[in-house]
């Protein structure tokens, strides 16, 4: 996910992945939103609740950062 490019935007993806693992013993490949977006596929509350929050400042932004390649399958 860093081709987008830029140092800042890098140290966002190792921000959120660091919280994957933090937060939900989640795997470091895998940022915290992509986990979120997959939990709320699932009909999981927190990933339903995390990607209402994070859809509000960039909508569809759990969709977008699905890594379907990366920790727990779809």
């Amino acid at each position: 996910m860093y081709h987008r490019g830029g140092y800042l935007w890098n140290i966002g993806v190792v921000g959120s992945q660091l919280l994957n693992v933090m937060l939900r013993n989640g795997s470091p490949d895998e940022t915290l939103s992509s986990a979120a977006g997959k939990a709320n596929r699932k009909g999981r509350k927190w990933g339903a609740a995390l990607c209402w929050f994070l859809n509000k400042v960039d909508p569809g932004h759990c969709e977008k950062s699905i890594e379907p390649d990366e920790g727990d399958p779809l």
